[in-house]
């Protein structure tokens, strides 16, 4: 069989004035250029830094295409088959891709239509959520070396390695992806990272998003306790991807959209000085109004108007503000209003980059559904105001414009 090709797709698929001033679309008077709000990047695993791209990681702008090769083992028949594992996660990953880029970036998939035989039985690589590095390494080299006769590795910066999922070996909370320090040497190129798929049949959902979002260079936004017996969810709950696949609101920050080419720079106003600063926040998810991509889906087209709102806190910190609704990839949002989160460009992937602020920290919302019920409710709601604890930073949700864009006013006092 030729070597699968990258054709076509498989799927059809500042200083801020005394007085308040307002802001929507092309910064205002009340706000600067964007770069004293724009972390650095930091030798942190995922920093959060948007001031540079790390050129070791694909930059999902445009189209990009990914390869799925399907492994089976000598201990086990598959119970299913490539077809079917490769509908358990598109075309829904690459649509969850186009609505947050705002058809910005398309995830091309090709998934082979057969199975690898694999050389060793599946219980030989002792898989599992902390794999040890020599059954990690024997795993993947096995692995390219059998698909390495049917795909041609330079055409494809996204490689899922989808394993029988009723092997007796896989273990589906393995799932990950792998960052190799001295890559693997394939088709004239190096495959430094690889999403290892172990995942149910059917999976978890947006599982392969989530992984997919590392190969893009963002972080684990989840707290992992040391016992792995507590909350996972306390840093973001139900508002990024990157914190949980299952949220009510997975839609990625604004902070990861600029950091990613999705939102350009009159798009992000950064907010300073001591005076209050009006400005027009317009919703996460694309506007009806914005061009489409895909007919009748009002969530797909370019973003347009300013998404998101920074001031800095520190010298690697900011708050970040955002509106978020029910649309688009937050279609099943418990609440609507303006997150206000705090980033940090020098911590690692999954040491809280990002910490959501609770604007309403004595109650809860959605405790049926939300994955963290006590941030389900964080956002400041129409006709609300809050100080972020710590930062004496000031947000006032003062109404709402004709197209749903969120009027708000943030004073950043002294400390600002």
């Amino acid at each position: 069989m030729p070597k699968l090709r990258s054709t076509a797709a498989v799927f059809t698929t500042m200083s801020a004035l005394a007085a308040t001033s307002v802001l929507s679309g092309p910064p205002a008077a009340g706000a600067v250029p964007t770069a004293p709000c724009a972390l650095h990047r930091t030798a942190a695993h995922h920093s959060e830094g948007v001031d540079s791209w790390d050129a070791g990681y694909a930059r999902p702008v445009g189209a990009l295409d990914a390869v799925m090769i399907f492994l089976s083992f000598p201990d086990s028949v598959p119970a299913t088959t490539p077809a079917q594992l490769t509908a358990d996660h598109f075309p829904l990953t690459s649509r969850f891709f186009t609505k947050a880029s705002y058809g910005r970036f398309t995830l091309r998939p090709h998934p082979m239509d057969h199975w690898l035989r694999m050389p060793k039985p599946s219980t030989a690589y002792a898989m599992k959520r902390d794999w040890g590095a020599e059954d990690r390494a024997a795993y993947l080299r096995d692995a390219i070396a059998a698909a390495d006769k049917e795909v041609d590795f330079s055409r494809y910066p996204v490689v899922y390695l989808v394993a029988d999922p009723d092997a007796p070996g896989v273990d589906s909370d393995a799932t990950k992806v792998v960052n190799l320090d001295t890559p693997i040497r394939a088709d004239g190129t190096d495959v430094r990272r690889v999403v290892t798929v172990f995942e149910k049949h059917p999976p978890d959902r947006l599982v392969l998003a989530h992984e997919t979002g590392h190969v893009f260079d963002l972080p684990d936004l989840y707290h992992r306790p040391v016992d792995g017996k507590g909350d996972w969810d306390t840093y973001v709950g139900d508002w990024d991807l990157m914190g949980s696949q299952f949220g009510l609101s997975p839609d990625l920050f604004a902070w990861h959209k600029w950091r990613l080419g999705w939102l350009d720079a009159d798009q992000v106003a950064c907010v300073r000085g001591a005076g209050p600063t009006r400005l027009t926040l317009e919703p996460l998810a694309a506007a009806p109004d914005a061009p489409a991509t895909a007919p009748g889906d009002p969530a797909f087209g370019l973003g347009h108007g300013t998404k998101l709102a920074v001031v800095r806190t520190g010298a690697d910190s900011v708050l970040a503000f955002e509106a978020r609704g029910s649309a688009g990839n937050d279609r099943a949002g418990c609440r609507q209003g303006v997150l206000v989160y705090r980033v940090r460009g020098g911590a690692e992937s999954g040491g809280g980059p990002v910490e959501v602020v609770d604007a309403h920290p004595h109650s809860e919302a959605c405790w049926e559904e939300s994955v963290y019920p006590p941030l389900a409710d964080a956002p400041v709601a129409l006709g609300e105001s809050f100080t972020v604890p710590g930062d004496g930073v000031k947000v006032e949700v003062e109404g709402r414009t004709a197209s749903g864009a969120w009027t708000v006013r943030i004073t950043p006092g002294i400390s600002g």
